[in-house]
């Protein structure tokens, strides 16, 4: 079926007599209305020659006109600046060249074909016919768009465009018809080059004039008269859009399917459906185990990290860092408002970069390599190319590519994103990250931190044989985290961690998992009934989550007459101490209103991993080559003026154009920084709203492994706590050796219990811990530690907490706030400004990524 741009009629005289009176004007009638002129005026001389001398002058002038008509027409496209159009196509015997055709076919300023060659391959009856009809059922059986005569004119007659790799020519030549581009071409090809036998002609091919359309792609209406959409031929993008219609995300229908399998696989699971938005093609309704295989399938990319997984694939949601491939983000549309009505080309272009970068994420992804992947006919692939650059590096500039431990031979953006130098205060993981990223950017950078460390609440220790991370050690959900992109960049492996884990009661006996699982089953309905409770609630309606727990669970058991057993209870707790250890803090501080905020965002899926190698490993390679000042821990910060002034303790003064503020929120809510002019009270009373989380560690090291028999290879195994106010103490035991050659128990202290430990001295808590495990392996000896740690973050002067939370009668709003920069001079990051994913060094570190790109913006 051919778009009302195209002939519409299909022979019959009828047919189109009926179209042309409704307005519209097929090529045959053009050339038919010609035709009738011409035959009016040889009536007209014939059956009335001129009597006169004026008689004669009219019909002369008529005859020039006529013949100035047969040597040429212009285009009827409305603001088409080409008056003596050129057939590109040269597809009919008759074609019309640089001459006289009925009608112009306009596929952009600078590229028409005749209507001789549009009756080449339209007409059953001419040689083009079986051509078109081939290319149509390609088209229809793989895309959605219409597959019009213009569509296969551009996607397989256009000519090629390709640009001189010579660096002082760069000029572009035209292909012939008969040469593809390919991306080897694209990378070698110069001015005058055979392809055949990659030989030039002659010395001076390069200084023939360019030609004179390529000039006006550069100007902005080009783009406004291209008829069609770019669709790339061959994209890297094709392995990870399977399941998409090609001409949905920017990729031809024209191209190969990639495979027997994978074309059945779209076509069972997809086609059926109807999309779910403009472009996206649907799964078909599966069983939930079948949906999983088939988005698993779809997903992965062969000899691709399974972790990348950089776009939605159809009717997936809710997955942290990815992005739908057939529409814009709300950042690209304020970036690039041009696309709006079409988006058709960023898409291209994005999904291109995106795919190219998760090919490769160990090298810097740049312009030159990724025009070479640009196949595409027509004088188009010139203004996708000019493109690429804008696009390439408004993705830099957001973290989406050329991110991680990338090492950087020259500045990745140009000298506009560059701020003079920026000051970044904390060397943890939002400060190395955005230190990282501006200096890659090839902005100056100094660090000021107060440790003699790096990594703030990262902290490595291998004093136990095996590392054990005093803070953070655990990466929850793998899938686009970008921890496991740098583990990527570094080849640092991690371990994931299993789903079993067996509960544990003092005496020794371990729990039937029934019971954990109607427990689960109950503390996971109260949470579900806090969830409705809250949902017309104000902040000042806000209660205590765990006073609101408790309420819950009293109100179940009198309206259902069930009675918990005595261990149901103790369970019960257990799943209370895990909540508490998510949140930091006891539950009778923490908002039921808000203790989840951020689950109301997509978050990082998959794997739920020990990094076995410790987050010091990430953090110090981060840092490399960043000019870091060490125990200079930052008294004031002057932001009055032109510039921003940082006075250290020790007395030293630095300035800079922006300054970076990642402390810990303690600090900030301590005033231990001063600020001139103090910080705005909306900021103050957000840092205020937010809780200063603690959790403590104890990692302990034996002789042997006295629990393998017991726990059988599980990862970790948990302690039912025996009384409601020992909840908290020791609640998980982890073992910090999966390769099982080290005997290294780690175990966390949360909500209560960190109060209850606050004072005692570190053998006495080991103590109490060595209690806790006898009492879990009874039936057996469980040696003596040869040695201990246990970590203090509630008495470390420069963070004095582990992670934030929502402190009751707060919001999640105030991580925006606190996020907020003054007067584009003073910004501010880590876990405590990242609404999305706090309390983790992901969310730390993406919040370093945020501000860099906030701070290199133009």
């Amino acid at each position: 079926m051919l778009s009302d741009a195209d002939y519409p009629g299909n022979g019959s005289g009828a047919r189109r007599a009926k179209r042309k009176s409704s307005g519209e004007s097929p090529g045959d009638s053009q050339a038919l209305r010609s035709s009738e002129r011409q035959t009016n005026v040889r009536v007209k001389r014939a059956n009335n020659p001129p009597p006169g001398q004026s008689k004669r002058k009219a019909t002369d002038t008529e005859e020039e006109d006529d013949q100035s008509e047969k040597k040429y027409r212009k285009c009827e496209k409305a603001g088409c600046s080409a008056t003596y159009p050129v057939c590109f196509a040269s597809a009919s015997e008759r074609c019309a060249k640089n001459g006289y055709t009925s009608r112009w076919y306009h596929l952009s300023c600078g590229e028409h074909f005749c209507n001789e060659c549009f009756d080449h391959y339209y007409r059953s009856h001419k040689d083009g016919y079986d051509i078109f009809s081939a290319w149509k059922k390609a088209w229809t059986s793989n895309g959605k768009s219409e597959p019009s005569l213009k569509a296969f004119m551009a996607d397989q007659q256009l000519p090629y465009w390709v640009q001189c790799t010579q660096p002082d020519c760069r000029k572009w030549r035209q292909l012939t018809k008969e040469i593809q581009l390919t991306s080897s071409l694209a990378a070698t090809y110069r001015c005058g080059m055979k392809i055949n036998n990659v030989k030039s002609e002659g010395p001076d091919q390069c200084s023939q004039p360019e030609d004179l359309r390529v000039a006006e792609v550069t100007d902005s209406w080009w783009h406004s008269m291209l008829i069609l959409p770019p669709l790339f031929k061959d994209s890297p993008a094709t392995p990870f859009l399977a399941a998409y219609y090609p001409d949905c995300v920017g990729m031809s229908p024209s191209g190969s399917p990639g495979g027997a399998s994978l074309s059945e696989l779209r076509a069972d699971h997809c086609r059926a459906a109807q999309p779910q938005s403009t472009y996206a093609r649907t799964l078909s309704s599966l069983a939930s185990s079948e949906s999983s295989a088939v988005t698993f399938a779809l997903c992965s990319v062969a000899g691709l990290c399974p972790y990348f997984q950089p776009f939605y694939q159809p009717n997936e949601c809710g997955k942290a860092l990815c992005v739908r491939p057939d529409m814009m983000e709300l950042d690209e549309l304020y970036e690039f408002p041009e696309f709006s009505r079409d988006p058709t080309m960023y898409l291209a272009l994005r999904n291109l970069i995106l795919a190219s970068w998760h090919k490769n994420c160990k090298e810097v992804l740049t312009v030159q390599k990724c025009v070479l992947h640009v196949v595409v006919r027509g004088l188009v692939r010139v203004s996708c190319v000019q493109e690429m650059e804008r696009v390439l590096h408004f993705m830099t500039r957001k973290g989406l590519i050329n991110t991680g431990v990338l090492a950087v031979q020259r500045p990745l953006l140009p000298e506009k994103y560059r701020a003079e130098n920026v000051i970044v205060i904390g060397a943890g993981a939002s400060g190395l990250a955005a230190a990282r990223q501006l200096h890659n950017f090839g902005t100056q950078v100094l660090v000021l931190e107060a440790r003699e460390r790096i990594g703030g609440r990262v902290w490595d220790d291998t004093t136990l044989g095996v590392v054990v991370g005093r803070g953070a050690q655990i990466v929850n959900g793998c899938v686009n985290n970008p921890v496991a992109l740098m583990c990527e960049q570094m080849g640092v492996a991690m371990h994931k961690l299993g789903e079993r884990c067996e509960l544990f009661q003092e005496g020794g006996l371990a729990t039937d998992p029934a019971i954990d699982k109607r427990m689960e089953f109950h503390f996971n309905a109260i949470l579900d009934v806090v969830a409705e409770w809250r949902k017309d609630k104000s902040q000042s309606q806000d209660m205590p989550l765990g006073e609101k727990v408790q309420e819950l669970k009293k109100n179940f058991l009198q309206e259902s007459g069930i009675q918990f057993s005595e261990l149901e209870e103790k369970v019960l707790q257990f799943h209370l101490s895990n909540l508490e250890y998510a949140c930091g803090s006891s539950l009778n501080q923490v908002s039921a209103r808000s203790w989840d905020h951020n689950e109301f965002f997509a978050q990082f899926s998959g794997d739920h991993t020990l990094f076995t190698k410790g987050y010091g490993t990430l953090l110090q390679k981060l840092a490399e080559g960043l000019d870091i000042r060490k125990n200079c821990p930052v008294k004031t910060i002057d932001y009055s003026g032109d510039v921003v002034r940082v006075t250290c303790s020790n007395g030293s003064q630095w300035t800079a154009k922006k300054v970076l503020v990642t402390v810990p929120l303690t600090l900030l809510q301590k005033n231990f920084i001063r600020f001139v002019p103090p910080l705005p009270e909306r900021k103050v009373k957000a840092i205020h709203s937010l809780g200063a989380g603690i959790i403590e560690k104890i990692a302990l090291k034996f002789p042997y492994r006295f629990w393998d028999n017991k726990v059988q290879g599980a990862d970790y195994f948990g302690h039912i706590p025996p009384t409601p106010d020992k909840r908290g103490m020791f609640t998980v035991f982890y073992d910090m050796d999966p390769q099982g050659k080290q005997a290294v128990l780690m175990s966390v202290i949360a909500g209560d219990a960190v109060a209850a430990v606050l004072d005692m001295q570190d053998m006495d808590v080991a103590g109490e811990c060595m209690k806790v495990l006898r009492e879990l392996f009874k039936e057996q000896e469980v040696p003596e530690p040869l040695h201990f740690l246990l970590t203090h973050w509630s008495k470390d002067t420069w963070s004095q907490m582990s992670y934030s939370f929502v402190k009751t009668g707060g919001s999640g709003e105030a991580y925006d706030i606190i996020a907020e920069d003054i007067q584009g001079k003073l910004f501010f990051a880590g876990e405590a400004t990242n609404r999305h994913f706090p309390q983790t060094v992901t969310g730390a570190y993406l919040s370093g990524v945020r501000e860099a790109s906030k701070m290199a913006a133009p």
